[in-house]
């Protein structure tokens, strides 16, 4: 089987789908690497690595793509890159297919099987092919790095003879992976933390990590696989008063959530980064999926009422070399499970298949993508 790895376009972007260790992998296994030229650059791998590995690599894309059987990405393929690819290919990445409806339409035409990294169920067996969870780990961790390089403040505790230094104060908004690493990580840094959560089964979880759990009364929440699927309006807003008073007191607010299908919740208004002291720092982990703090822009790194907000849309792209090296290792389990070096094995049935194929033999198959663009369309 031809296995394609191209060189990522999105902006911002630093990782690449697959490492020097994992092509020595699939080669063994009896896979074809085709790499293109200048695909590992920005993460630290240099093509001369891949060469070592085993793998052939192309500076010409179109004819790269043209010879694909399997193309492997971190962000799914532009529309060019489709046109480009083999009438009956497929290709495995991020697809978040029921944002890009225009994707899905080329799949369907060009007969392109289409696997979602972000679609992977997250089961026990599956746990080595949970990109989501990999990404979302190292973009924790550096989100209280960002923070803290951008706080005027040291985080622990520090009695010196000129006086005592109070710690830093962190208030992180959910408790899924990445606000579990923040936890652990601002902890480690020396920092007070308070964590608020949607699912008051994290409250152990936060705990175990030394953060305080502030808890909301009330109900309003529907979970799916672990993961907020819709928070009640209601629920919302009486999140909101109750954590209105720790924002104020907040040296960092790092906010991580988000709803499936939908617009990240707005849980920081403009009216509280009004009410948070100068100099300190909010960084936005949802802003490329529309944001949690009404006046972080995407992308940037703003400073508003004297606080300074991070909307930084590619986190774990600052730590590409880790990134791409459990990315890699993610998509290859993914594959070797899908696969063989004699084709795509096309169990149907089977869960975790089931579970990211996204589109197949000209039908989008995936039934959670059916119905929120079945929805969207009703509510257009």
């Amino acid at each position: 089987m031809r296995v394609t790895v191209l060189r990522e376009t999105k902006v911002p972007e630093r990782r690449v789908a697959i490492t020097p260790d994992v092509v020595k992998l699939l080669v063994k296994a009896g896979f074809v690497c085709s790499i293109e030229s200048g695909a590992g650059l920005s993460a630290g791998f240099y093509d001369s690595a891949y060469t070592n590995a085993g793998a052939q690599i192309v500076e010409d894309k179109p004819a790269l793509l043209a010879n694909t059987e399997v193309l492997l990405k971190v962000n799914s393929p532009t529309v060019e890159e489709l046109q480009m690819l083999p009438t009956g290919s497929a290709f495995i990445s991020f697809f978040y297919a029921y944002t890009v409806p225009a994707l899905i339409e080329v799949c369907l035409a060009k007969n392109i099987s289409s696997f979602a990294m972000d679609a992977v169920p997250r089961i026990s067996r599956a746990q080595k092919m949970d990109a989501l969870s990999s990404q979302a780990n190292l973009a924790g961790y550096k989100s209280v790095i960002l923070g803290a390089n951008a706080l005027g403040k040291i985080f622990p505790l520090l009695m010196t003879a000129a006086g005592t230094i109070p710690p830093a104060k962190v208030l992180i908004f959910g408790a899924g992976v990445a606000g579990l690493q923040a936890i652990a990580t601002a902890k480690r840094l020396g920092a007070v933390v308070e964590v608020t959560d949607v699912r008051p089964e994290t409250k152990e979880q936060v705990e175990s990590l030394g953060g305080k759990f502030l808890v909301v009364q009330g109900e309003g929440v529907k979970t799916e696989g672990g993961y907020a699927t819709e928070v009640s309006a209601e629920y919302l807003q009486k999140q909101k008063e109750m954590i209105a008073k720790h924002i104020a007191d907040a040296d960092i607010v790092i906010t991580t959530a988000l709803v499936i299908g939908k617009k990240a919740p707005v849980l920081v208004t403009e009216e509280m980064v009004k009410t948070m002291k100068p100099g300190s720092v909010i960084v936005d982990m949802a802003v490329e999926s529309g944001g949690n703090c009404e006046a972080s822009e995407f992308n940037k790194t703003v400073v508003k009422h004297g606080v300074t907000i991070i909307g930084e849309a590619n986190i774990p792209s600052t730590v590409a070399v880790n990134a791409s090296e459990l990315y890699a290792k993610n998509i290859s389990t993914l594959l070797f499970h899908l696969a063989t070096k004699d084709g795509l094995k096309w169990e149907m049935d089977e869960d975790i298949t089931k579970g990211s194929l996204i589109t197949h033999k000209g039908e989008l198959v995936h039934e959670f993508t059916k119905g929120i663009l079945n929805k969207n369309k009703v509510q257009s």
